[in-house]
């Protein structure tokens, strides 16, 4: 079995579909609700350098205090936000996926694909109906 980590919210749509997409491959992965169990401090500067983007891509503006917080304004260091996500961890963007290929922010949902270690095993659709993967375990091409 290979070490895939989710950090999930279950009320996501996007989070459901990667979290489908992993399980797809015949994996299950450690499902960590970051609400519920929020990561800490080294956890979080490990996932975000393993991601290889600054800081502010991780951060999640809609439905979260990101504006009442003002964390547009420049002055704020990237140890202040990283901070900030700990204190408030709905402003952590999701879904973060660690596996041995790589760690992303899986958004869009497909963008998992490219670090899971093991092939798709069946068709797979979003929850809006929109088709990933065909029958033959293959992803289907966007028009």
């Amino acid at each position: 079995m290979n070490h895939i980590t989710i950090y999930h919210n279950p009320d996501c749509g996007t989070s459901r579909n990667v979290l489908a997409l992993i399980r797809n491959t015949g994996d299950e992965p450690i499902v960590i609700e970051y609400l519920k169990n929020p990561p800490d401090r080294a956890t979080l500067q490990r996932l975000i350098a393993q991601m290889g983007m600054p800081v502010r891509d991780l951060l999640r503006r809609k439905g979260t205090p990101h504006d009442e917080l003002g964390l547009d304004d420049p002055k704020w260091t990237d140890e202040q936000l990283i901070g900030f996500m700990l204190a408030h961890p709905i402003l952590i963007n999701r879904p973060v996926v660690e596996t041995p290929l790589g760690t992303r922010l899986c958004r869009p949902s497909e963008v998992v694909l490219d670090i899971l270690p093991r092939p798709q095993q069946g068709a797979f659709s979003k929850e809006d109906g929109e088709p990933v993967i065909n029958a033959k375990g293959q992803r289907v091409a966007r028009p």
